[in-house]
């Protein structure tokens, strides 16, 4: 299958400083679908013929320079070759048109980061693991229920993409009436995306930031708009998604089936991001009437917040995501 040729940015343009314990380059790879995604692939500079590898992603509606290179970078000077990619639809990766999400194809999207792992010659494909953060979390653990290549699994500060476009924030619109009123309201649009020939975009994270905004939308603010976490690529620091390009989501649930993940899994949620809920419940589902529940393991971080786990060093557990996967991909 033939790759796009795309405009790949040539300078150093992450959120985090470059490390000089490993080698970096971009690489593109394609989903079943045919679109190119586009990589930052991480490898450690001391040789070693075979390496355990991981793909990563996330936060939604982040970019590979954001929160995910950070993961990558900081796992690959710990001994394991990485990649953070773009989704399709989003940052360098192809796909038209832009800024649109599928549970299915996002669910590929990860596939295919392991197909282009179990390929190359410096990685073991028996020992491949994924990382997902934020609502890439949610997607992780669905790929890994369908994806038996993968070895060892992570989330960090997970999101339920299905829960939270079905139900928003905290449940408080899990009931029929506010849902029908949700789906009028994004069909009304897509006549109105159709006729106008464009696709309404939803803005990212409010800004200016109102003083009586949620914490939780502080903490997204301190992030995305902050130069901390801003990206110019970023859909959440910019003009966010299209205003249906997550519609599917509300009834295609991702996590049906987490209780038949044979392979193992690591929960890791802040103790007081306003999510934890999610995570909680993600593996309890996981975990109940499940035959393979021994290597399955939750993590709260005491006194951490949501973004926390996007990019404080001192706090995200990276000595235990390392012990996780040592463990694990062997």
């Amino acid at each position: 299958m033939k790759e796009k040729k795309l405009n790949l940015t040539s300078e150093w343009d992450k959120t985090f400083p470059k490390s000089d314990k490993v080698n970096h380059r971009k690489v593109t790879f394609h989903n079943r679908y045919g679109i190119t995604l586009v990589a930052d692939l991480y490898e450690p500079k001391n040789v070693v013929r075979k390496h355990s590898a991981i793909a990563i992603c996330g936060p939604f509606g982040a970019v590979k320079e954001q929160a995910s290179g950070l993961y990558a970078q900081t796992l690959a000077e710990r001994g394991f070759l990485t990649i953070a990619f773009d989704p399709s639809f989003t940052g360098e990766s192809g796909g038209t048109p832009r800024y649109m999400a599928s549970p299915d194809i996002n669910t590929e999207d990860f596939q295919a980061a392991v197909d282009f792992l179990s390929v190359q010659d410096n990685v073991d494909p028996e020992k491949i693991g994924i990382l997902g953060i934020c609502g890439w979390g949610g997607m992780a653990l669905n790929v890994a229920a369908i994806d038996t290549r993968i070895k060892a699994t992570v989330t960090s500060t997970m999101y339920d993409m299905s829960r939270i476009n079905a139900n928003g924030y905290f449940d408080e619109n899990d009931n029929e009436e506010a849902r029908h009123k949700q789906r009028v309201s994004l069909n009304t649009q897509r006549t109105e995306d159709y006729k106008n020939r464009t696709y309404k975009r939803a803005g990212g994270v409010v800004d200016p930031l109102p003083e009586d905004a949620p914490f939780f939308v502080k903490d997204y603010y301190a992030y995305y708009k902050m130069p901390r976490g801003y990206h110019k690529r970023s859909l959440n620091s910019n003009e966010g998604w299209n205003v249906i390009g997550t519609m599917s989501f509300m009834n295609q649930p991702i996590l049906t089936y987490t209780n038949e993940i044979r392979s193992a899994v690591l929960v890791i949620h802040g103790e007081k991001a306003h999510s934890c809920y999610m995570s909680k419940d993600a593996f309890n589902s996981m975990t109940k009437n499940s035959q393979y529940k021994d290597n399955k393991e939750l993590m709260i971080i005491p006194g951490a917040v949501h973004t926390d786990l996007y990019d404080q060093i001192e706090i995200i557990p990276f000595d235990k995501i390392e012990t996780f996967f040592k463990k694990n991909l062997k």
